[in-house]
């Protein structure tokens, strides 16, 4: 029986306007270009990719933090763009994000166990009495105690408040936790900790991740399937083992090449020039201006996507 799809999109375009330049005047910033995805009921699907990317655009798109040019979102077997009013309440409760920073996330001013009930005052008529209850349960599921809920986040370390975050990302028992770049704010000695606390709520509750990151490492710990993400598109995605032990997409291989310790007979590919500009997205396949086995075609000409568990979008396996 086929996994039953929790969240997908189709054909996904988001777009915004920069500010303006110093020669004025706006540009048009094409952050997500075509993208459709397939995640899973009870997985953790890795979005990999380096910085302006459009991975974080796209988390925020997914939980309409973002708004959309044009193309779908479906939850479950609803359309996102769709929903009333009431609907859109019910997906919010079902969807929650953790955010990068532990440190911007949570109000300095509210102590903790203000900052856990607040999502259940909002979203349930649940008595004071039972709001409680939850939010000592969701803290001792993180891994702290319940004397902690009347202290204030400086009182806590970074890998402290990033499980604070996660509690309260918990509370209203959400199918589905959007985590965006959860560790790279927090050092690495305490990186391990979080990482795990994910995997436990995953395996242990069935709850589905959607992981933004640029660790592959991270990612070969944690994922069960990778989308690798370059200007905006897809262009290699399928199950973590595959794309590990074997990468199709030049740029895929850069990334794992990129971190030695994964597998130190891999030489090491040093992409040629910098990230375009979203703002300028290069003809043909968006990666030709820095792959090393450009063809001609490459450069007027876009890649259709091919494979089944394991896509690639490359003019080298169509």
């Amino acid at each position: 029986m086929a996994d039953k799809i929790l969240l997908k999109t189709n054909n996904l375009y988001i777009e915004y306007k920069s500010d303006k330049g110093i020669l004025g005047g706006k540009k048009t910033i094409h952050a997500v270009n075509g993208v459709s995805l397939d995640i899973c009921k009870g997985e953790i699907l890795a979005i990999a990719g380096e910085s302006g990317c459009g991975k974080s655009t796209l988390a925020k798109a997914l939980i309409q933090l973002e708004p959309a040019k044009s193309g779908k979102i479906f939850f479950g077997d609803k359309d996102v763009f769709s929903l009333t009013k009431t609907g859109m309440k019910e997906f919010r409760k079902n969807v929650q994000m953790v955010f990068q920073n532990p440190y911007a996330s949570l109000n300095p001013k509210m102590k903790i166990v203000d900052i856990l009930k607040e999502p259940l005052e909002i979203n349930t008529d649940l008595t004071q009495e039972k709001i409680l209850e939850i939010v000592k349960e969701k803290i001792k599921l993180v891994g702290l105690d319940e004397n902690c809920l009347e202290l204030y986040p400086h009182e806590f370390s970074g890998g402290q408040r990033q499980r604070i975050a996660i509690a309260r990302a918990l509370v209203l028992n959400p199918e589905f936790i959007l985590a965006d770049e959860p560790v790279s704010a927090l050092d690495v000695s305490i990186q391990a900790q979080v990482i795990n606390l994910i995997k436990e709520l995953n395996e242990k509750y069935k709850i589905t991740f959607l992981l933004i990151t640029h660790d592959m490492s991270v990612i070969k710990y944690l994922a069960d399937r990778v989308a690798v993400m370059y200007l905006g598109e897809i262009v290699e995605s399928g199950k973590t083992a595959d794309i590990f032990s074997t990468p199709l997409h030049p740029y895929t291989k850069a990334l794992l090449s990129s971190v030695p310790q994964l597998n130190k007979a891999v030489k090491k590919i040093v992409l040629k020039g910098d990230l375009p500009s979203p703002a300028d997205l290069p003809e043909g396949c968006k990666f030709h201006t820095r792959c090393p086995y450009v063809m001609d075609k490459c450069k007027t000409c876009i890649p259709q996507e091919k494979g089944g568990s394991h896509k690639v979008k490359c003019f080298l396996y169509n």
